[in-house]
């Protein structure tokens, strides 16, 4: 499961679509929050959101980055006028969070909320099931006060209803313990049939059968988007605090979205000599685990992966993108660019490598003046044809390339890599 951080903004936007349903009415929760970006002023938001001129508000950086108290970059108890000349003194400056440098550009709005008490939630996944996290006396020190979180285990196959949440209520008043099971109950359920990776909310409150959520961290699984296009929205995965997307990185989203496939690259070092191009998620963790184990992790250039059956015309474009990336640059001594994959279970490998060669046959003379090895790993449906299309491209295009079906083992392929760059042991 591939889990990608999402902006605070999109999570409470998701929960308000689903929390009355969730939550079979008893928990309610407004969803009252806007987004002010380079694009669109607070102004503009308080056109359609009146409440932003009428409230009270906070208002903080929405760019996956936490500490933001701590850093200076909360406003609290805000009026309309102090909030939006807050947020044009600080949009598009520079910050530096932690060791980070990044601009800031996207600014959450939301009612300010009084915080009698403060609430810690958080579901996080492990092997077997999932936990529940959970303590009365939330806030910025949370981690400091570890020792007062409670935490309940979820088997993978219980259901919440089923699950004695008794430990993490044990800390709460009588009174509040039916409210705030009904709280953790609906947040599980969403948690997990949204397909979130990690949700956490701290701090939290609840007045009269409503759920305030100050702040919310929140990673979905990624390829889990093909399941939830209506539930989510129209969701965005930013980029890390302080990385800008490369032209190319923003192409490959770009298509992404258009597509019904799943297609993300990443580039970790221009200049490495270690290029991957994964069929399938999972695989592609693999392959870049295999790759840092070896000792070649400084020289791994990308990570991503292309899957969900794309096309061969979106094969070629992501191929292509890929290529122009490693023969941009020269770099002293050879390159390998290993294209594997699992064994597909319904991407037909035949058409994609069309497109994969397709691609060669646009780079070849570059391939062959940068020095480039290509070692292929592949299976699933069609995959002998496709095998055999590439083995025969790759001779009449004078490659150095070696090709191998799922009889080779998926980390075999990146070790043989390896070991034939120059300089690798």
């Amino acid at each position: 499961m591939a889990q990608r951080g999402i902006r605070e903004y999109d999570a409470k936007n998701i929960l308000a679509k689903h929390m009355k349903k969730l939550s079979k009415g008893t928990v309610k929760y407004r969803g009252k929050v806007a987004l002010v970006t380079p694009d669109t002023s607070i102004a503009a938001v308080a056109k359609k959101k009146h409440w932003v001129k009428t409230n009270k508000l906070t208002v903080k950086p929405d760019q996956l980055f936490g500490k933001r108290g701590k850093h200076g970059l909360i406003l609290v108890n805000a009026t309309y006028d102090e909030a939006k000349n807050w947020i044009e003194e600080r949009m598009n400056s520079i910050v530096e969070v932690g060791k980070v440098k990044g601009k800031l550009t996207h600014f959450l709005v939301q009612p300010y909320v009084e915080l009698d008490k403060e609430y810690y939630l958080a579901f996080t996944g492990h092997q077997d099931g999932d936990y529940i996290h959970f303590s009365s006396e939330g806030g910025v020190d949370i981690e400091t006060n570890w020792d007062k979180v409670t935490t309940v285990n979820v088997p993978i196959d219980a259901k919440i209803e089923d699950v004695d949440l008794t430990p993490i209520l044990d800390g709460v008043s009588s009174e509040e313990r039916k409210a705030l099971k009904d709280i953790v109950t609906a947040l599980y359920l969403f948690y997990c049939k949204l397909q979130f990776g990690f949700l956490e909310f701290n701090p939290f409150t609840h007045r009269d059968g409503e759920f305030f959520p100050v702040d919310a961290v929140a990673r979905l699984d990624d390829t889990a988007q093909f399941l939830c296009p209506e539930r989510w929205g129209g969701i965005e995965f930013p980029a890390p605090f302080g990385r800008e997307l490369r032209q190319e990185e923003q192409y490959i989203e770009d298509l992404d979205k258009k597509s019904g496939s799943s297609l993300k690259l990443t580039v970790l070092n221009p200049h490495g000599r270690v290029w991957t191009m994964v069929a399938g998620g999972g695989a592609s963790v693999i392959y870049a685990d295999t790759v840092v184990d070896l000792g070649f992790g400084d020289e791994l250039a990308t990570y991503g992966e292309y899957s969900g059956n794309p096309t061969t015309e979106e094969t070629y474009e992501y191929a292509k993108t890929l290529l122009y990336l490693m023969t941009r640059e020269k770099v002293e001594g050879s390159k390998v660019l290993i294209i594997g994959g699992g064994i597909a279970n319904f991407t037909d490998v035949a058409k994609t490598f069309d497109g994969i060669i397709t691609a060669l046959e646009d780079y070849a003379d570059k391939i062959k003046k940068h020095d480039i090895k290509i070692y292929i790993r592949r299976g699933g449906p069609n995959y002998e044809a496709g095998l055999a299309k590439i083995r025969e491209a790759g001779k009449l295009l004078d490659l150095d390339m070696e090709v191998h079906g799922p009889d080779m083992h998926m980390t075999k392929v990146v070790s043989i890599a390896l070991k034939n760059l120059e300089g690798g042991n």
